[in-house]
Order: structure tokens, then sequence, then C-alpha cells
């Protein structure tokens, strides 16, 4: 399909709030789809949400079996999500670094609950219904953020513990651009 032009921190479209998919099945819906999981891989994503790449629905895509920007984070199971309502599964939050492919270089520790129960649906309309922790609930917070028009550095309290990529993790691989 096609790699799409992510959005950087600072275009308005980000911080909108999505709207719901109404109609699930449809060739414009795998298309956009396809289109979403090309643009995922060829950044090294371990998410994407609809709007980042400037479509204004309800709809994130995560997942990867190992991933270069996380090295040393679990397996995720690849997962689309439409339309996800997140609860909480107790009040247990950590502190974990993450990057965002709409803010490129940078990294911030970021509060997240560390267990979760999601629920959603497919492109087929399928229910889904799962529990989450560690990296994956991470993952799934950060994508369904950016359908409430948040993006990760508004959520982080310590700005100790936000800076560019290469400078505090320079193990890291310096061409993978956040």
């Amino acid at each position: 399909m096609t790699v799409r032009d992510i959005l950087k921190m600072g275009d308005p479209r980000l911080l909108r709030q999505a709207q719901p998919v109404r109609e699930f099945d449809t060739p414009e819906l795998h298309a956009l789809i396809a289109d979403m999981f090309d643009t995922m891989h060829a950044a090294n994503g371990a998410g994407l949400a609809a709007p980042q790449i400037g479509v204004d629905l309800q709809l994130v895509i995560y997942g990867f079996k190992k991933n270069a920007r996380y090295p040393d984070a679990p397996e995720v199971p690849e997962t689309v999500l439409i339309n996800p309502v997140l609860t909480p599964i107790g009040d247990g939050m950590e502190e974990g670094f993450e990057g965002c492919l709409s803010v490129p270089g940078l990294r911030g520790s970021v509060p997240r609950y560390t267990r979760l129960h999601y629920e959603g649906f497919d492109q087929y309309g399928k229910r889904i219904v799962r529990d989450a922790d560690g990296f994956h609930a991470r993952v799934v917070q950060h994508e369904v953020d950016h359908l409430l028009g948040i993006l990760y550095p508004m959520r982080i309290r310590d700005f100790t513990k936000f800076g560019f990529t290469d400078v505090m993790f320079p193990e890291l691989d310096p061409n993978d651009d956040d």
C-alpha cells in the first residue's frame, strides 16, 4: 500500500479528539489500515494512531515481535483497535520512557497504568476484549491518547527525564528517528 507522512508535534490536527468509526469491513477502512501498518513498519514504530497521519478516526494499530526502538521490550500482539475504551485495573502506575513518531528524536518518562482492560473492535466489527500489563498496556495507553489529542510530553511530570534520544540513550540505533 502506501507509507503516509506522519504529523509532527505542533500540527493542530494532533490535538483534536478523533471521531468514532461508524462503518466496518469497508475497502476504504482496509486500505487505511494497510497504509497505517506500512507507515508504522517503515518508521520502526511500536504503534500508530490514525490522527498521526491526519485521519480523524478512533483507530489505532500496534504490535511487534522485536522493535529496534525498544530493544528490551517484550513482544506485543499486532492489533487493530477501533473505538477503544480503556479501564485501568487497579491504581498501580509506573514511570517508563516513551518516544513517539510524532515527536521525533525525543524521549520522556511518562506515568502509565501498569494493568489495563481494554475493549473495542477490529476492522471487521468483531469485538476485542483484552487485559494487558507492562509494555503492552503502555503502548495501548500511548496510542489511545492520540485519539484524545494528547501527546506523551503532556503527561510528563519530571522534565529532567525528557530529552533527545541520542543523548539519553546513545546505545539505541541513531538511524531510528523516533
